[in-house]
C-alpha cells in the first residue's frame, strides 16, 4: 500500500472568493507532491518492470500516442484511454456582450479535460495518507535553521598540536 501525502491549508467555504472577500474559512487537505517522472524515466521504470520491449521501444510508442492522441482533440474527438481514463478537448473564452459579437477571437486557449478511468477512481481504496507541514511550513523552518547561530563548544580546538 502507498502512502499519500497532504498538508492542510486554510480557504475560503466559498470557492472563488477573493482574498480581501473572504468571511469565512475551512480547512482542507491539500495534496503534497513528492516528485515528477518524465516520459524517458517511466519507460526506464516499465523496462524495469519487466516489459519485453526495450525503453526506446516504449518511449517512442508513447510519443506515437501523444501525436495521435493531439490529431483527434483537434479533430474534436474524445480519447479514451481504457483504465488510463478519457481526454476531451474544451476552450478557454472569454465572453461577449451578444451572441452577435461572438467570435474566435473569444477563444484564448484550447484544453484538455481529463476524466480518470476506473483504476484511477480506485486510488484512495488502496492508499494511505499521512499528513506533512506545507510548503510554506517547511519553507519557513529552513529558513528558521538557517538564521539560527550554530552552537560552539567552550574549550575550541584551534586545530594546533600543541
Amino acid at each position: 500500500m502507498q502512502t499519500i501525502k497532504y498538508s492542510i491549508a486554510i480557504r475560503s467555504d466559498v470557492p472563488g472568493t477573493k482574498k480581501a472577500e473572504i468571511t469565512s474559512t475551512k480547512a482542507y487537505p491539500v495534496f503534497q507532491q513528492t516528485g515528477q517522472i518524465s516520459i524517458d524515466d517511466l519507460a526506464r521504470h516499465m523496462k524495469d518492470h519487466g516489459s519485453k520491449h526495450s525503453r526506446g521501444e516504449i518511449k517512442g510508442f508513447i510519443d506515437d500516442v501523444v501525436d495521435c492522441v493531439v490529431e483527434h482533440l483537434e479533430q474534436g474527438v474524445s480519447v479514451r484511454l481504457g483504465d488510463l481514463g478519457t481526454l476531451s478537448p474544451s476552450l478557454k473564452v472569454t465572453g461577449s456582450e451578444s451572441a452577435s459579437t461572438v467570435s474566435a477571437d473569444n477563444i484564448k486557449a484550447v484544453a484538455v479535460k481529463y476524466r480518470a478511468g476506473k483504476v484511477f477512481k480506485q486510488i484512495k481504496d488502496h492508499a494511505t495518507f499521512e499528513c506533512v507541514p506545507s510548503r510554506e511550513a517547511q519553507a519557513l523552518a529552513v529558513a528558521e535553521a538557517r538564521a539560527q547561530e550554530t552552537m560552539q563548544p567552550e574549550d575550541e580546538d584551534d586545530g594546533s598540536l600543541g
